[in-house]
């Protein structure tokens, strides 16, 4: 017997409680709601990025009305959205009970980018999807948090590959009408406008609000008539443009960031500058204080005494610098406000204040005026504290004030759907209340709650979903083989075979050729009928980096035109979407930086909640994380100076790994086909990695070490 018709007034509010559900962000960590979405147009879910906003507006009000007649839609739908309002309304959470402060008096954690969601493309790499990850563990800790940054209105640019291999770049005009994003209003009703000064000019911006579960990002845009041509532009895409378009974002970040906040009422307790893009807010309080009266030095104290600093750059190259005739010209008008000289302000971001040819760096001023700092791993804050221990007179190196924490990730924004079920079929509807915890996470090494069988098989499903995801995307892409059709797609890679994946930024110091140091070996190692490997690489280089361009395209013409082909592809457009499936499909998770040059590299983090292990330098997190049994090293934990020499050994040791170690361990069966050992390293993995690099972790250490002391 089927359910009683829908009430006509619960149709109304449950449609109502759905739009502000698909403008709530809070649904990309949430599978059920996903799943609601998803069912109005599976072919618009997969089309349109995912994006629950634009679903809305492809299903016409009286088709959503329709569709919630038939009961067990609307059932999901109200299950949904119940679990949406009780996680709003929850009172009790950690921050409630560690860090009350806080939630009356938020954190302004300030970004130049923030990686939610695929939905939302406005950031460029790690940097920005840590930024996202934080927010949703803050979020899910109940913390009080407001990001801050800008709205690129084209985003970061998409990847098309030319026909002779080469990266070429284009942008995409966002609509915020599609997105999971909504204007500011100020008393009137009318969107929130403010002024900030960049160069001769009084520019206007306005005011984006994301609802990131609890938490909220305020984003600033200058696309406004009433700005000429080129400051509309400013916010165009993610750093883009030259030097003086650098300058006067992250002018309109930090200074136009304290006003949105000062405008809208809110007192943070502490400002966090993820990076030193967002320093200029520092400048911005201290004109405030001293338009109240207070001294000079007693204003930079106040600034320090509420700022927090977090670095994520271990090359030199990498900290934005300005001359002081392009801080004059970008800080002209508001320089007068601060009543600085030239020398002055200068002085502040550089760390030689006396040294006039020494330019402006925002790294420098992000120190100065903060009462912590931090770096994102250990080896990290070890380089950092050597990088900056000019700012420190009369320091030794490990006494420079610059800490660790050490970067994680939000797991349940990372995992993909099968997992998910996965740990819902045996832990029950309340399973993702202990996804963070050790207690959780020492359960997966007990055969008794799952068989080695049953964690294999979830392996299998991982890699067939990634290849299938693979062959798909490669036929849209049209061109990695040279006669393309359906069933040559379907013959691309082997659901048998160990898969390697390797999908980051394409900086030379990533090294994403160095494996192919040994091709002919390599060639040899995918070929093999008993114990086949093949790898899988994504990424994007810089617009502006033909060097990251030239190992694309090296990689793509061994994936098209050499012996590895079928046996190695390399997936155009890399973003969010696609990292999802490769850390979940991929058995080995690549990473062979130069080291140090790796600050954190969290890629690899997402791994092994689905099963996979690490192969990395000892570099970043994984110098910390590995302990022997749970993943694989590259080398041991030094380098040597010499680029050239650190190439030749790191390749020798990646090769030897991969031959002695990883390959031997994957195709050790018994007589069921089960790779017992391997199984054993998964699950050292997932008691010894997961429950510690995570951000449920990192927020709370930045709030005990760094938020709530002075």
């Amino acid at each position: 017997m089927s359910d009683s018709p829908i009430s006509g007034a619960e149709l109304a509010k449950l449609t109502v409680d759905l739009n502000r559900l698909a403008r709530n962000l809070w649904w990309t960590w949430n599978q059920e709601a996903q799943e609601v979405f998803q069912e109005l147009s599976p072919r618009a879910w997969q089309n349109l990025y995912h994006n629950a906003v634009a679903i809305l507006h492809e299903v016409s009000d009286y088709e959503l009305r329709m569709r919630l007649q038939d009961s067990e839609f609307a059932r999901k739908a109200r299950e949904a959205v119940g679990i949406f309002n009780a996680y709003l309304e929850e009172k009790n959470t950690w921050a409630r009970e560690n860090a009350p402060a806080l939630v009356q008096n938020p954190v302004a954690y300030f970004s130049a980018e923030f990686g939610f969601h695929e939905t939302l493309p406005i950031a460029a790499g790690g940097l920005g999807v840590l930024a996202g990850d934080y927010t949703k563990s803050a979020s899910d800790l109940g913390l009080g948090l407001m990001g801050v940054s800008l709205f690129y209105r084209e985003g970061y640019f998409q990847q098309a590959i030319s026909p002779d291999n080469w990266q070429t770049e284009y942008f995409t005009l966002l609509n915020p009408r599609n997105l999971p994003m909504e204007a500011v209003r100020d008393a009137r009703g009318d969107p929130l406008v403010l002024p900030v000064e960049i160069a001769n000019s009084q520019v206007l911006f306005q005011v984006w609000q994301v609802n990131v579960g609890r938490c909220t990002v305020y984003l600033l845009e200058d696309h406004r008539p009433e700005n000429d041509q080129h400051a509309r532009d400013l916010t165009l895409r993610v750093y883009g443009g030259d030097r003086t378009t650098r300058i006067m974002q992250e002018v309109l970040l930090g200074i136009g960031g304290v006003r949105v906040l000062r405008a809208l009422g809110i007192q943070p307790s502490v400002f966090h500058l993820n990076e030193g893009h967002s320093a200029f807010l520092a400048l911005e309080l201290l004109r405030e204080k001293l338009v109240e009266g207070k001294r000079f030095n007693d204003a930079m104290e106040w600034v320090k005494d509420h700022c927090v600093f977090t670095t994520h750059t271990p090359v030199e190259a990498g900290h934005d610098r300005f001359d002081a005739g392009l801080m004059s010209y970008a800080l002209g008008r508001f320089q007068k406000q601060l009543k600085l000289s030239t020398a002055e302000l200068m002085a502040l971001g550089r760390a030689h204040p006396k040294d006039e040819n020494e330019p402006f760096c925002m790294t420098v001023l992000a120190l100065r005026a903060s009462r912590a700092a931090n770096a994102v791993s250990e080896l990290h804050g070890q380089v950092s504290r050597r990088m900056w221990r000019a700012l420190y007179p009369g320091k030794a190196e490990n006494e420079v004030p610059i800490g660790h924490i050490t970067n994680g990730i939000h797991l349940m924004g990372w995992m993909k759907g099968k997992n998910r079920r996965f740990w819902k079929q045996r832990l029950g509807p309340d399973w993702e209340k202990g996804v963070n915890t050790q207690e959780f996470w020492d359960r997966t090494s007990d055969p008794a709650f799952i068989s080695d069988e049953e964690l294999w098989a979830f392996r299998y499903h991982m890699r067939r979903e990634l290849i299938e995801f693979v062959r798909r995307r490669l036929l849209l892409q049209g061109r990695q083989l040279d006669k393309a059709d359906f069933i040559t797609y379907d013959r691309l890679l082997n659901p048998d075979a160990l898969t390697i994946g390797f999908a980051r930024r394409f900086a030379t110091y990533k090294r994403a050729n160095l494996i192919f140091q040994r091709y002919n070996d390599i060639v040899k190692l995918v070929k093999d009928p008993q114990r086949p490997v093949q790898f899988l690489f994504a990424g994007k280089a810089h617009p502006h980096d033909d060097e990251g361009k030239r190992l694309i395209q090296q990689i793509i013409h061994l994936s098209n035109h050499s012996e590895l082909q079928g046996h190695m592809v390399f997936l155009e457009n890399y973003d969010i979407h696609v990292a999802r499936q490769m850390v979940s499909g991929c058995d080995v998770w690549l990473n062979n930086p130069r080291r140090p040059l790796e600050a954190s590299g969290t890629s690899g983090q997402k791994a092994g909640c689905h099963g996979g292990l690490n192969l990395s330098i000892m570099d970043g997190w994984w110098r910390e994380g590995y302990d022997g049994k749970n993943g694989f090293a590259i080398g041991d934990d030094s380098h040597p100076g010499s680029v050239a020499e650190q190439d030749r050994r790191d390749s020798e040791n990646l090769y030897r790994v991969l031959t002695e170690e990883v390959i031997p361990t994957f195709y050790a069966r018994d007589a069921m086909g089960i790779p017992r050992q391997w199984i054993a390293m998964v699950r050292h993995a997932m008691t010894t990695l997961v429950p510690k690099y995570n951000t449920w972790r990192v927020v709370q250490e930045y709030t005990q070490k760094y938020y709530l002391t002075h």
